[in-house]
């Protein structure tokens, strides 16, 4: 994580400033944009490594920045907002989204989310590396594809994190907090929402019936199970 580049985006000058010397003091390479406009500009002009986004500027949204950059690409993405119910999180995490914070925040809680939104969790980088069968769709781990009715839909690092962690445990209830922990990293554990909304549209991909779901399915008041027919 040593020299990865943050962009930061935010339209107040303070803040900018601030959190560039607070990362450049620990070893990040720091870029910053004042608009959604400018940061999709500045994205595609310079490799970056995360984006920590504010939701409330003028001109384009963070929400609409979030969902055109997420479009293009699978840079982690930390939104940043005042607005702490859970439906902005939703919201937020909807538009594409890997991470949340509230401000105010202190500096550790915003490094940790940082080396958490950079990290892949080791335990699932190996696995699962082949194609897995699951109804009509078939997931593609080396690829980072699902393939389904013809059609070829990526999966964002989290939710390739996420199906990867579940299909290592087949059939086998897996709790939120252990999902939340593998996935996001060991600060995690009480974040629900953030599994709601990756499976949910992880059913989009995967299920025929997305509101009825016959793999990825809720084990209720414990967690999520991966259902994988077993092979004959």
């Amino acid at each position: 994580m040593s020299n990865a580049r943050v962009l930061v985006v935010d339209d107040d000058p303070q803040i900018r400033r601030v959190m560039r010397m607070t990362l450049v003091a620990h070893g990040y390479v720091v870029s910053d944009a004042r608009s959604g406009e400018e940061a999709l500009e500045t994205l595609r002009g310079a490799m970056q490594d995360l984006v920590l986004l504010d939701i409330n500027m003028p001109g384009m949204g963070g929400l609409e920045a979030c969902r055109l950059i997420r479009a293009s690409s699978e840079i982690p993405i930390i939104v940043l907002t005042v607005r702490n119910a859970e439906r902005d999180k939703v919201e937020a995490l909807d538009a594409g989204a890997d991470d949340y914070v509230t401000k105010p925040f202190g500096t550790p809680e915003l490094l940790a989310r940082i080396r958490a939104a950079l990290r892949r969790a080791p335990s699932l980088t190996e696995d699962f590396t082949g194609v897995l069968a699951l109804g009509a769709a078939e997931v593609d781990f080396t690829s980072r594809r699902i393939r389904k009715n013809g059609k070829e839909l990526p999966l964002t690092p989290k939710e390739l994190d996420v199906l990867r962690y579940l299909a290592a445990h087949a059939n086998s209830p897996v709790p939120h907090a252990k999902l939340l922990q593998t996935v996001w990293g060991p600060d995690y554990g009480g974040e629900v929402e953030y599994l709601r909304v990756f499976v949910n549209r992880l059913r989009k991909k995967i299920e025929e019936n997305p509101s009825e779901p016959r793999c990825l399915l809720t084990v209720p008041r414990v967690g999520y199970r991966l259902q994988v027919a077993a092979e004959r």
